[in-house]
């Protein structure tokens, strides 16, 4: 019997848990990646991504939430600055490349917030969950109050 490591498909969801949307997902899951990431837990309803974007400025960031699917992506010119420096490199380790990278939201999950600081890219997000679907009290009302037709209140008013 074969074991499915499902640890790839808890990388982009953040905030539910619909194995039926995961699976369908896990064929987007980016396999190169860059720029590496992580998903904090800031709270029961507050979450951060954070993604190394180290030579990125903020003109050359976006981040683009469209119903549930949040993009962040990075767009690097072709390299028209390192060449008119006449640099030569013995070793070039430094990632000098466009990004797409695309995250699964749950339903009302909010995008609340970027930053772009020393080269990490910090993206708040929060569960806000309509006030139709919050739980709520129901009061438990007494034997003696109850509802009568008209028929039953006539009756009890001539008695």
């Amino acid at each position: 019997m074969n074991t499915f490591d499902l640890s790839p498909l808890y990388r982009t969801a953040i905030g539910f848990d619909r194995l039926a949307d995961m699976l369908s997902n896990a064929q987007r899951v980016d396999s190169n990646g860059y720029p590496p990431y992580n998903i904090e837990s800031l709270g029961e309803d507050h979450y951060r991504i954070t993604m190394a974007v180290a030579g990125f400025s903020r003109d050359e960031l976006d981040i683009v939430s469209e119903q549930n699917t949040l993009t962040v992506s990075g767009s690097k010119s072709d390299s028209a600055e390192d060449e008119s420096d006449d640099r030569e490199f013995l070793y070039r380790g430094i990632a000098n490349r466009s990004f797409e990278r695309r995250f699964q939201l749950a339903d009302h999950v909010k995008v609340t917030g970027a930053d772009l600081e020393n080269g990490l890219l910090h993206i708040e997000l929060q569960r806000e969950l309509p006030e139709r679907m919050k739980p709520r009290k129901i009061e438990i009302g007494s034997g003696d109050a109850r509802v009568i037709d008209s028929g039953e209140k006539q009756s009890a008013e001539a008695a």
